[in-house]
């Protein structure tokens, strides 16, 4: 038997993410599992013919950020999707497929549960999938979530 104890299921606070989110809620309760939520915030990477003419942003801003992140990820879970065992928030920097691999493996996650934006053609080949790159280097299985447009984040 395989034993979940720690789930983690990363969140943009997009309408996807909450399904993302309600799964890995219900899951967590019926498993007795803790439940990590971890929001990314992408940093400010320099583009344009010379770097270093690009302004630098104040620390503060970085700071204000996160505060705010980390403010969204104490309402971000309806009581009504399940009580986990203990729910852990966290906010992070970088890109945000690297920062989700590396906090899964930091944290011992046993299960990643993320949504996916379902794109496909050119869309996917232009922007890439977040979700298709934690499955292939995630150190643990992950289950993703296909928005069908169907469900409602706050349905019961």
């Amino acid at each position: 038997m395989i034993d979940i104890e720690r789930i983690l299921a990363p969140t943009d606070f997009s309408a996807h993410a909450q399904q993302a989110l309600r799964y890995a809620c219900d899951l967590a309760e019926r498993l007795g599992a803790e439940l990590y939520v971890l929001h990314v915030l992408s940093e400010i990477v320099p583009t344009g013919p010379d770097p270093l003419l690009m302004p630098v942003m104040p620390p503060q801003f970085y700071q204000e950020d996160e505060d705010r992140a980390a403010k969204s990820l104490e309402t971000v879970l309806d009581p009504s999707w399940g009580k986990p065992r203990t729910v852990t928030t966290a906010v992070r920097w970088g890109t945000p497929a690297e920062a989700i691999v590396d906090y899964a493996a930091d944290q011992k996650v046993d299960l990643v549960v993320i949504a996916t934006h379902g794109r496909s053609g050119l869309s996917h080949v232009l922007l890439g999938s977040v979700a298709e790159r934690i499955v292939r280097e995630a150190p643990c299985p992950v289950l993703t979530i296909r928005d069908t447009g169907k469900a409602k984040p706050n349905a019961s």
